[in-house]
């Protein structure tokens, strides 16, 4: 079934959705997906479909099950509203948003563009939210599904400053934790690192680093906490970075972001005329990404997780990344380019690549390039 389903996603309908405006495609596989989430049978079709039960992809982290490493980046669901469909499309975990404290329409359009070539999306989305105070009425909880929630600083010239950064999350973390909501969040994510924002960058400063996470250990929060890693950084300080967050009791880091050098070898120079502003996820974000997760895991593998992100297809991709060091993934670019589901295949053949290595678990494979 998995199979037909990809063959009609890739000569049916990929190519009428590829022909369509990506936003105006973004905004109605969410309104369908929000619509069908609500059918008891639609659920039970995919979990039937795309679900694999297998012991050999289950892991317990941060006092969390998962019974798939495979999760939905942040970027794709960022108003909460399909929560209640995508555990039964294969994924193990769920970044909603990311959520900023206030309402933004979102940066001016186009905000999203196709590379096929480049097997990436141009984003330049800039925190689009309608704020944390709708968002949590959203959100649907699914028994054993890990639904977390990312929060960045609102896109605003109000919030351009690492101050009023810092104050502006610290907001939504304070309405979040008084939320009744709060209880049923698996975890928290920090997104310090959007290059579509205004005063983007600024947080992914050892200083401010620093404030941050110290004044949200402030509040005193029981959810593991994640921070969402800049791609395109020095190693040394990603090093200095890393320290901070694990001096801090920071659970797990993503890495990472979207690439913003236009000069990346996997971009396609055609591609980029007249592409417009934004940055780039997908396959632009691999080599950045595998790197990096390499350099964390070397130096701190035993003192924090890492999560990885960027350019992941199909099983193999998740599967470097995960010998590289991370314990789970996230994806986004992949399922839009293979279709809904790549999930379930990746599922389906970690279970092989993990057999045929000889491990049991996926445990054992986390960072066996180096064992």
């Amino acid at each position: 079934m998995k199979y037909l389903i990809r063959i009609i996603y890739q000569y049916l309908i990929k190519p009428i959705l590829f022909k369509t405006n990506a936003e105006e495609v973004h905004n109605n596989a969410i309104n369908i997906g929000t619509k069908i989430s609500k059918i008891r049978f639609v659920q039970l079709l995919f979990k039937k479909i795309f679900y694999i039960n297998s012991k050999s992809l289950k892991s317990n982290l941060f006092g969390l099950k998962f019974n798939s490493p495979v999760g939905l980046s942040a970027g794709f669901d960022y108003e909460g509203k399909i929560t209640a469909i995508t555990p039964y499309l294969g994924f193990g975990f769920e970044s909603v948003g990311t959520v900023t404290y206030n309402l933004y329409e979102g940066n001016e359009k186009p905000r999203l563009a196709r590379l096929p070539k480049s097997k990436s999306l141009l984003v330049n989305k800039g925190f689009k939210s309608s704020g944390i105070k709708s968002v949590v009425n959203n959100l649907k909880f699914i028994n054993g599904f890990n639904l977390g929630l990312s929060i960045g600083a609102t896109n605003s010239v109000d919030t351009r400053t690492p101050d009023s950064q810092i104050e502006d999350i610290i907001n939504t973390f304070k309405y979040v934790k008084a939320h009744p909501v709060y209880k049923n969040l698996a975890y928290l994510e920090l997104n310090i690192s959007c290059p579509n924002v205004k005063g983007s960058g600024t947080l992914a400063n050892e200083y401010n680093l620093y404030a941050v996470l110290t004044k949200i250990r402030e509040l005193k929060i029981n959810k593991p906490l994640f921070v969402k890693f800049p791609i395109e950084i020095e190693h040394s300080y990603a090093k200095k970075l890393v320290q901070i967050m694990i001096d801090l009791s920071v659970d797990a880091v993503i890495i990472g972001n979207l690439a913003k050098n236009r000069n990346n070898p996997q971009l396609n120079s055609q591609e980029l005329e007249n592409i417009g502003k934004g940055n780039f996820s997908g396959k632009p974000t691999w080599n950045l990404s595998n790197e990096l997760i390499t350099v964390i895991y070397k130096d701190f593998g035993d003192q924090i997780k890492i999560i990885g992100v960027g350019g992941v297809f199909n099983a193999n991709d998740a599967y470097e990344k995960i010998k590289r060091g991370a314990s789970l993934v996230q994806l986004i670019t992949g399922m839009i380019y293979n279709g809904p589901q790549l999930i379930s295949e990746i599922n389906s053949d970690l279970v092989k690549l993990l057999k045929k290595d000889g491990f049991e678990n996926l445990e054992q494979a986390v960072g066996s390039y180096y064992k």
